[in-house]
């Protein structure tokens, strides 16, 4: 009797901890919708980064104009170069954003296709 239910024990735990451990998984909708989140939080931090080199090349723009009129060239040729790197920084930002962007689509696609694979249950044969 004891033996028997030693057996019934551990054939127990053999045939569940596989479920178990499957069931602790995150789905892969799961992993998308993370995934998605993640990439529209990048997006919206790549838009702020852009909306701050926007500012910065408006701000140096004047600085050098107001160097310019006081004749002070060498503080112009400086903000020329800070122009110069904000500039490469908002070409970098919109390429960041284009890729986010893609990556976005790309995941809601998953998402979709995990979604319909989950819902369909019947498959046609011919």
């Amino acid at each position: 009797m004891q033996n028997r239910t030693l057996i019934a024990a551990l054939l127990a735990l053999v045939l569940g901890m596989p479920a178990v451990a499957t069931a602790q998984q995150p789905s892969d909708t799961t992993r998308d919708r993370h995934e998605v989140r993640r990439d529209r939080r990048e997006l919206r931090h790549d838009r702020r980064d852009a909306r701050s080199d926007r500012r910065d090349v408006r701000q140096d723009v004047r600085e050098r104009r107001q160097d310019v009129r006081q004749g002070d060239t060498t503080a112009a040729r400086q903000e020329t170069r800070d122009i110069r790197q904000d500039r490469r920084d908002l070409r970098r930002d919109r390429r960041d954003r284009r890729s986010d962007r893609r990556d976005v689509r790309h995941d809601r696609r998953d998402l979709r296709q995990d979604r319909h694979d989950s819902t369909s249950t019947t498959t046609k044969q011919p």
